[in-house]
């Protein structure tokens, strides 16, 4: 609980800070969805055939707001996230999420899983740090994961690694491996189309997912 708190301190105060910044920005919004053939989550599967709709506020390096999934077949829980983040022109990113699934109630203890988040991205490559600070949500509390991709000039791979909330036994093993690419289909002058393609591997499991999305 005193890291729980500890955390939304220190995500308040750093919201506030960025007040400034923001009212010297100028700050736009912006709405998208992605539709998925499945949800794959850091290697593992949180979903079937799903719609993932995002809803953003970004003012200069600052932006804050909320995703979700959407399984539109199975009737898995339906997802609800918010985050914040700051994105700088170095290349450097730090951000928070909070993970809340609707079988729970908003306002119940326990069913808010929050994480920090860094990340680096410089030329092709590509790296991030996420941990998860308390129990909830199927969380086990210290929850660790790391990725690195590198983005080649038709296809990205990634590899990723995590304990906790991502492997069967808790100990920390890769669990997201795969190689991805995007095509976009022209539907008319003024329209195109995002089309994804992926292929995941998931060691820890011996799991392996094909997916494809359209990002709207």
């Amino acid at each position: 609980m005193k890291k729980v708190s500890l955390f939304l301190f220190a995500a308040f105060i750093l919201a506030g800070s960025l007040s400034g910044l923001a009212q010297d920005a100028k700050g736009a919004w912006s709405v998208g969805a992605d539709v998925v053939s499945s949800y794959i989550w850091r290697g593992s599967k949180a979903g079937a055939f799903s719609i993932q709709p995002t809803v953003k506020y970004t003012s200069g390096i600052f932006s804050v707001g909320g995703w979700g999934s959407g399984d539109l077949t199975t009737g898995a829980p339906e997802e609800t996230d918010l985050f914040a983040a700051l994105a700088f022109k170095s290349g450097f990113s730090l951000g928070v999420t909070d993970y809340h699934y609707n079988t729970s109630k908003l306002f119940a203890s326990k069913v808010h899983a929050f994480e920090a988040n860094v990340g680096y991205a410089v030329g092709k490559f590509s790296i991030a740090g996420n941990y998860i600070v308390n129990t909830a949500s199927g969380t086990l509390g210290d929850d660790k994961y790391f990725e690195a991709g590198y983005q080649f000039s038709t296809v990205k791979l990634f590899v990723g690694a995590g304990d906790g909330w991502y492997t069967n036994d808790g100990t920390f093993q890769a669990c997201n491996i795969g190689i991805t690419t995007t095509k976009t289909i022209k539907i008319s002058e003024s329209f195109s189309i995002p089309v994804t393609g992926s292929i995941i591997v998931n060691p820890n499991k011996e799991q392996i997912f094909y997916v494809i999305g359209i990002s709207l």
